[in-house]
């Protein structure tokens, strides 16, 4: 299957999907953190380019209900709805199967909820990320190795009040944006071939 990986630096996703036989591309503005086909460039450029499959990852900033104190700002300035009109251009994309990630965030109520809402813990990692699906002609994502709740009532990212325990540093979104291998690995083994 030939997929593009859209927003993705990493190469966990991509890596995944090769790893399987299938020839996967990962794109970003930025270059790609790991060895691999990328191109550097925008996502929405290469949308017509015969793809079989979109699994993208569209930066959350201006959108994820996490930032919602700063929404007033985001959404004065335009960059709230630059971010949904990006969004929906990924969603919409003339591309057999797609499935768009992002975590809690006003897609659910600008555009449409998600189909599936999934936890890296469901997948063998030990922490908790809420992170939303939209899907398009590709399955909900089956668990894979779901872990316990440790004794302590909280994951190994939590602080004791919930919180991720990454503090502010230079790194931290893109610490936080990266993919799980388990998560990667389970959309390589259930969507690769997949057209439901």
């Amino acid at each position: 299957m030939r997929l593009l990986i859209a927003c993705e630096r990493s190469g966990v996703v991509r890596d995944a999907f090769l790893a399987r036989g299938h020839d996967a591309v990962s794109c970003d503005l930025v270059p790609s953190d790991s060895p691999g086909p990328h191109i550097q460039g925008d996502a929405l450029a290469l949308l017509n380019d015969g793809w079989e499959a979109l699994v993208a990852f569209p930066p959350c900033t201006d959108i994820a209900v996490s930032g919602a104190r700063y929404f007033a700002q985001k959404r004065a300035d335009g960059r709230q709805q630059r971010a949904l009109d990006f969004v929906r251009a990924l969603l919409d994309a003339d591309i057999p199967s797609i499935a768009l990630e992002n975590p809690v965030s006003i897609i659910s109520t600008k555009i449409r909820k998600p189909d599936q809402i999934i936890q890296p813990w469901q997948f063998g990692h030990p922490d908790s990320k809420t992170t939303c699906l939209w899907l398009k002609k590709l399955p909900k994502l089956r668990p894979t190795n779901v872990l316990p709740l440790p004794a302590s009532g909280r994951w190994d990212n939590q602080t004791p009040s919930g919180q991720n325990k990454l503090g502010p540093s230079p790194t931290r979104a893109v610490d936080r944006a990266r993919t799980y291998q388990g998560i990667a690995d389970a959309m390589a083994e259930q969507w690769g071939g997949s057209h439901a």
